[in-house]
């Protein structure tokens, strides 16, 4: 063993570093491949955002940030939770995107030993979050039909048990649980004194039915969303958080001594980020996810999303998941390996984020290997 090795904490030796990023290292000789694998729009950020963020630079608004963000995005968030949700102890702060967010959820209420709840497929960071608190993972399998069973949710709490975290619209499968699939996940958490973290990044990206929170049916309820997805600012690193103004105190204890703020100048670009209108963006992810379903129909089972931009395939009979994006990478194609997101190898991810070309000679190359 290393010196190095000897310095390095045990909390980081139980997860991996991202198998996305392993995925683009296998693809890193491609030229100009047909890159269905990166999880952000592909839209431009909106001109008055853009705008905003110069704007904020040139009255020499770079400094620091108020740990709870700054009063002109703040005060527009609270007063749209205010009116969304009418409670009366629900309180907002700006984080380092919603990653932050998820971080500053775990590190304020985890303990070592606590048992998290997540459903199977999840998004990656969810066990290396829980890992770096010492906590212990406890995943709910929701194959093969991506839909929530209560009973399963109810066998997997134990004493242990202090958060469940819920994403809809799902990353990685797209799926957006029902209105009664939400209600169940909520009132389970509120009857058995369970914090319920519920990670809303794609809540604008809803193609089908309207969008429920789960903070609608559970007061405590912790939500996380952000500015990266709904507006392609994923650089610009703004979220925000609200629940309980006793927890939302901590997490701003926990982040001054760590992100210490969102960046400035994107605080003042997200402002004006909540007065754009993302609808015909919405359409167009839309059409996007309905020409991808119709053009893998005959050759892939895809439970149909309602929302983000991800679709989950199931592999072909016989292949793994890392053999088929090799298949696929020595076809120029990039997809994700849904092993990655999941404890199953059974299907992958593909990411309709790109230009209708793109996503045209995506299915083509789908359909030639499958």
């Amino acid at each position: 063993m290393s010196q190095a090795d000897q310095w390095i904490a045990n909390r980081t030796r139980n997860f991996d570093s991202s198998g996305i990023r392993k995925m683009f290292d296998l693809a890193a000789n491609l030229d100009d491949p047909v890159n269905l694998s990166i999880g952000q729009p592909d839209f431009a950020v909106p001109r008055p955002v853009k705008d905003a963020y110069i704007k904020a630079i040139e009255a020499d608004k770079n400094g620091y940030a108020l740990t709870q963000g700054m009063p002109v995005l703040r005060e527009k968030l609270q007063a749209e939770v205010d009116a969304q949700f009418g409670h009366d102890d629900r309180e907002v702060f700006v984080c380092s995107g919603t990653s932050g967010g998820l971080n500053l959820s775990v590190l304020s209420l985890i303990n070592p030993g606590d048992e998290v709840i997540y459903f199977d497929p999840f998004f990656v960071m969810y066990p290396a979050i829980i890992e770096l608190t010492g906590g212990k993972s406890v995943k709910v399998s929701i194959y093969p039909d991506f839909k929530l069973d209560m009973d399963k949710l109810e066998a997997a709490i134990t004493d242990k048990t202090k958060m469940i975290i819920l994403n809809t619209p799902s990353n990685p499968t797209g799926i957006c649980f029902t209105p009664e699939e939400v209600q169940g996940v909520a009132e389970v958490a509120a009857k058995r004194g369970i914090c319920l973290v519920s990670d809303e990044i794609y809540s604008k990206f809803v193609y089908d039915e309207p969008y429920v929170s789960a903070a609608k049916h559970n007061p405590h309820a912790i939500v996380i969303d952000g500015f990266s997805k709904t507006y392609a600012m994923t650089g610009h690193r703004v979220g925000y958080v609200h629940g309980p103004k006793e927890i939302i105190q901590t997490m701003l204890k926990v982040q001054q001594f760590s992100f210490v703020c969102a960046p400035q100048p994107a605080q003042w670009a997200a402002a004006a980020a909540l007065d754009i209108d993302v609808t015909p963006y919405v359409d167009q992810y839309r059409a996007k996810r309905d020409r991808l379903l119709a053009g893998l129909a005959d050759k892939y089972e895809i439970v149909k999303p309602g929302g983000a931009f991800y679709a989950f395939p199931k592999l072909p009979d016989g292949i793994n998941g890392e053999a088929f994006v090799e298949k696929a990478i020595s076809n120029n194609l990039m997809v994700i390996p849904g092993s990655i997101f999941s404890d199953q190898d059974s299907h992958f991810r593909i990411s309709y984020a790109v230009s209708d070309q793109k996503l045209e000679e995506g299915i083509d190359i789908l359909n030639r290997i499958a």
